[in-house]
């Protein structure tokens, strides 16, 4: 029978001898070439995988060889964005999901169990809280939520048995700052699993697991992506936390990712340090820019040293990150003449994307909390979040010097 046209055994070549750095893993690992020799990454778009024997499939199932059984556990192109993740990261292994919060709550999830005690960072997205202290609670899961840096404070919430510690930094919108190896020191002294949401930073700016943290979880719609197009989430971590306690969750659980978008999300990487490092500097200038605006009562990013915590971020991250919180002297009417006043930057309630975009989280993204959890946030009517994309800045500038004239 002849061979499909073109098609040859794959050529493997030697693995380097040295340690790649992060931009060259974003563009090389995980790639794996089928006979046909292809450059570029190949989309497996399947469900299942066949088994050249009945015995094979008995000793797939019982992992005792290395076969894939079903897109829902695994799939090729879904490995590769794994692997080229985790090597980013400087993670043993990453597990992808459908969405960031199907990766936020099943990082947390497969460690709890009713009794349990979680610990957490006040200022977190929406969505987040609605997890840890509405969902938890009603199965029989303690909470704790813990504001600034204050390791007294940490302290006294880690007295008690605690499971895991929740830490979203910078957060979202008002980008606070959380102290991760302070944070994962107390942790550990009483046994807690640290996850840090890293979604804000990205991994270009923030390597959580080097700073102490167990494991770390994105939403890749955002930076990983950052172009707008699909829905994924990450979770990266030990080998023992991935393969003991998380992958046990979410084969059975099932919030997996499709080989479509781990296809997009692997090609996306390759790109991802360029685009992240622009966006950083588009949005210091705009940082800049608006902390001398009369219009404008507080500016928070942590790239400016206005910021409370600028000397931790700056210590923590490698840049000042892309999005900026915005609180004005107007009232919500005013603001909301602002946004619609704006032509180049888009109101839109998505962040780290390739276009600048701009949210009143009261009214949208921080909408589900409670009023009074808000104003603990400091997410008053007067605050917008900014993030900044990869427009050039001076056109940026002058969009928001005509929306605030």
């Amino acid at each position: 029978m002849s061979t499909p046209w073109g098609y040859r055994p794959r050529n493997e070549r030697e693995t380097p001898e040295w340690d790649l750095h992060p931009q060259t893993h974003a563009v090389r690992t995980g790639l794996t070439r089928s006979g046909f020799g292809e450059t570029s990454e190949a989309l497996y778009l399947n469900s299942g995988f066949t088994y050249s024997t009945a015995e094979e499939a008995f000793d797939s199932f019982a992992e005792e060889t290395d076969h894939f059984l079903y897109s829902r556990f695994h799939n090729p192109t879904v490995a590769m964005f794994e692997a080229r993740l985790a090597a980013i990261e400087g993670a043993d292994f990453c597990v992808a999901t459908g969405s960031g919060m199907s990766a936020m709550f099943s990082s947390l999830a497969c460690l709890v169990e009713q009794g349990d005690h979680v610990v957490a960072s006040a200022a977190m997205f929406s969505s987040c809280h609605v997890v840890i202290t509405e969902f938890l609670p009603k199965w029989g899961i303690t909470f704790e939520l813990v504001k600034g840096n204050d390791p007294t404070v940490w302290a006294k919430a880690l007295s008690k048995p605690t499971k895991a510690v929740f830490i979203e930094t910078p957060s979202n919108p008002l980008m606070e700052i959380v102290d991760i190896a302070m944070v994962s020191e107390l942790a550990h002294h009483v046994g807690a699993t640290v996850i840090v949401d890293n979604v804000m930073a990205s991994p270009v700016l923030q390597k959580p697991l080097q700073l102490g943290a167990d494991v770390v979880m994105y939403s890749a719609t955002k930076h990983i992506d950052g172009q707008g197009r699909v829905l994924a989430g990450a979770i990266l971590g030990s080998s023992s936390y991935i393969h003991e306690k998380l992958m046990p969750f979410t084969r059975h659980s099932g919030p997996s990712l499709s080989p479509f978008n781990a296809w997009v999300l692997v090609k996306s990487l390759e790109t991802m340090e360029m685009r992240v490092e622009r966006m950083v500097a588009n949005a210091q200038s705009i940082a800049e820019f608006l902390e001398a605006r009369p219009e404008i009562k507080s500016v928070r990013f942590p790239g400016l040293k206005s910021h409370p915590d600028y000397e931790l971020a700056m210590k923590q991250m490698t840049g000042g990150g892309t999005t900026v919180g915005i609180e004005f002297v107007e009232d919500q009417a005013q603001v909301f003449a602002f946004m619609n006043k704006l032509r180049i930057i888009d109101i839109s309630n998505n962040l780290g994307d390739s276009k600048s975009l701009i949210t009143h989280p009261a009214t949208s993204t921080h909408r589900r909390l409670a009023p009074e959890v808000q104003v603990e946030m400091g997410i008053t009517p007067s605050v917008l979040r900014l993030s900044v994309g990869l427009e050039h800045s001076s056109d940026l500038i002058k969009d928001l010097t005509q929306a605030l004239s």
